[in-house]
């Protein structure tokens, strides 16, 4: 199997890509949709969450809050870690169990913090192949965020500081000699350099299996 990483900074674009890919019929593993997923209302892990940290991590409904998450997590490392102690793992095993499931030429795991979370234990990158970064401009970003989820500038704030810095993800993408796409005009721009990117990755797959 050919595993295409798929990152990015917030408002990048990264859903946009997945997207377009996905009509393609590439199995797109999202990070994200598996953590909604995983604490929905009544699952086994929020249960646990429940019972480790608190009823604060349900809202008046008893759905998870991730709002009320967020804010607590920023100022508190110790509940950060316990959070993450509790749900990367369970994320991690669903994620391999949806890459062992993929029929598709190639397939896409998207994570957001994939490079964030390099040099920490499950290391996600390690199972890429080969990686795509998402690309834009601060401006554009906080834009597209503040448009999409109706966020404050201090809260698109908080959460760029959790992500590695633009110039440290461009940096690092160079170096591990991963394509670089600027999201930054029209959507049908974007989706004509991803047609070619999926001609280049259909090839790279097919040569991977190759080997």
């Amino acid at each position: 199997m050919f595993i295409l990483g798929l990152t990015g900074g917030i408002g990048s674009g990264k859903s946009a890509v997945s997207d377009y890919l996905g009509k393609q019929g590439i199995t797109v593993v999202d990070a994200d949709i598996i953590a909604h997923r995983l604490t929905s209302d009544g699952s086994p892990l929020l249960i646990t969450l429940k019972k480790a940290l608190g009823d604060w991590v349900l809202d008046h409904h008893g759905r998870y809050d991730r709002a009320a998450v967020r804010a607590r997590v920023f100022s508190d490392s110790q509940t950060l870690d316990q959070l993450n102690a509790i749900i990367h793992p369970a994320i991690h095993q669903a994620i391999l169990d949806e890459l062992g499931c993929s029929q598709s030429a190639y397939t896409i795991l998207s994570v957001p913090l994939l490079f964030e979370g390099r040099h920490k234990s499950p290391n996600l990158l390690a199972l890429c192949d080969h990686v795509l970064v998402v690309d834009a401009s601060s401006k554009i970003q906080r834009q597209r965020v503040a448009k999409r989820d109706g966020h404050n500038p201090t809260q698109i704030q908080a959460i760029i500081d959790q992500q590695i810095s633009r110039e440290q993800r461009l940096d690092l993408a160079q170096k591990i000699g991963a394509d670089i796409l600027v999201n930054d005009k029209t959507l049908d721009e974007l989706h004509q350099t991803l047609d070619i990117l999926h001609q280049k990755y259909l090839a790279m797959a097919a040569q991977h299996g190759l080997k």
